[in-house]
């Protein structure tokens, strides 16, 4: 096995699993993951999750060397499966994240400790940029507060959610914390709650970003 899809497909084949559920594992589609065993896709930005789906090592993936088979037990410890949800699911997530055992669901693979509610959001529009750019990833969970200067996705009212940076403006009369939701592209108008109702949804936890088209 001298390249790396040649290695990728031995191992699957040896767990006896076809594409289409790896790439189900991956969050990816079947022609993509395809693409990779058959060896047009030279470096997959997928790896990490590849070696997990795959029980394996991801040196040994790269290189052929040193195989190692990883426990069963350390991979359910370790990685673990985030959905990719809507803007528009977002908004409802914390009432109905029992959709996360839906079927249906596009997921991410993530090696972080996170509640059963947390979820993954692709970034659309131009509201954060330069940081964020269209088409990157986020992963949210809403079981944890944000602290002034992290990144959290909201709701006002029943619209879709909304991805912004969040910064603190003080306790008002009643002792609630006070905030807005900062867009870092200038063009965008930022939120208060001075203003309107605004309800945080989850704090971003991990930033995927791929690669870009030229």
């Amino acid at each position: 096995m001298n390249n790396l899809g040649q290695r990728i497909r031995a191992r699957r084949e040896e767990l006896g699993l076809t594409q289409e559920q790896v790439a189900a594992q991956i969050g990816i589609k079947q022609q993509s993951y395809q693409a990779i065993e058959s060896g047009n896709v030279k470096k997959p930005r997928h790896l990490y999750e590849i070696s997990i789906a795959l029980k394996c090592d991801m040196a040994w993936l790269l290189s052929g060397k040193d195989k190692d088979v990883i426990n069963v037990e350390k991979i359910e410890v370790h990685a673990h499966q985030v959905p990719l949800i809507s803007y528009v699911q977002a908004g409802v997530w914390t009432e109905s994240c029992e959709l996360s055992d839906s079927t249906g669901f596009e997921y991410i693979m993530t090696s972080l400790e996170l509640s059963n509610k947390a979820f993954a959001l692709k970034i659309k529009g131009d509201s954060m940029e330069p940081e964020f750019k269209e088409g990157d990833v986020v992963i949210i969970d809403p079981a944890i507060k944000p602290f002034p200067g992290e990144f959290v996705v909201a709701v006002n009212g029943d619209e879709e959610a909304t991805f912004k940076k969040y910064r603190e403006l003080g306790y008002d009369e009643h002792e609630r914390m006070q905030f807005e939701l900062i867009p870092l592209n200038p063009d965008y108008t930022t939120m208060s709650t001075l203003k309107q109702q605004i309800r945080i949804i989850g704090t971003m936890v991990e930033h995927r970003i791929f690669r870009r088209k030229r």
